[in-house]
């Protein structure tokens, strides 16, 4: 698989399941570029992971934290981001809302789209869920474009396959066209 890396060549630390079942595969994208009261943005995104045990959400594999300019605005802090797959006993709503809750517990003010932020979580895609689910569009309606997201969902599931545009997740960090800069730390 070609993922860009912080040095080309060098390894890549990733957790992972070997159990891996792609056609149940929750995944969640994690981003920060305000480190709020943290270190740095490793630190905000590490202890926002922390709290996912707390609401009902084990993490069963995760990708690298992945280095890009913010978008829109290249001139907003750059950004470090980083996918979960996840395993919970909660619907999708009752993720998206446990995810809420850990946003707002890290310090997540809600204000213009797009804004500098302590931690913002995607739900990427709920096993094989599509469509509107009652005001939830599944999968992420722009995930597949973003190689911030792709590209570390691709560490951890090469083969999971988009459940709309039936690629696997290793071809779409090919087709990708927004965060192109975007490259896995060392």
């Amino acid at each position: 698989m070609s993922i860009p890396s912080a040095e080309m060549g060098a390894p890549v630390s990733v957790e992972m399941d070997e159990d891996l079942d792609l056609d149940a595969a929750v995944f969640v994208a994690l981003g920060c570029n305000d480190k709020g009261v943290w270190a740095d943005c490793v630190e905000a995104l590490e202890a926002g992971l922390a709290r996912f045990r707390a609401e009902g959400v084990d993490v069963t594999a995760r990708s690298s934290w992945w280095r890009s300019k913010a978008w829109p605005d290249p001139n907003d802090p750059p950004f470090l981001n980083g996918v979960a797959r996840v395993r919970t006993a909660l619907d999708a709503h009752g993720l998206m809302a446990a995810l809420g809750r850990i946003e707002e517990a890290m310090g997540r003010r809600r204000g213009p789209r797009n804004a500098p932020r302590t931690l913002d979580l995607d739900l990427i895609a709920y096993g094989r869920a599509t469509g509107d689910c009652e005001g939830l569009i599944l999968p992420h309606p722009r995930a597949a474009e973003r190689l911030f997201v792709m590209g570390p969902l691709a560490e951890i599931a090469p083969g999971w396959l988009h459940p709309v545009l039936g690629e696997t997740a290793e071809a779409l960090v090919r087709r990708c066209s927004v965060g192109l800069d975007a490259r896995a730390s060392a």
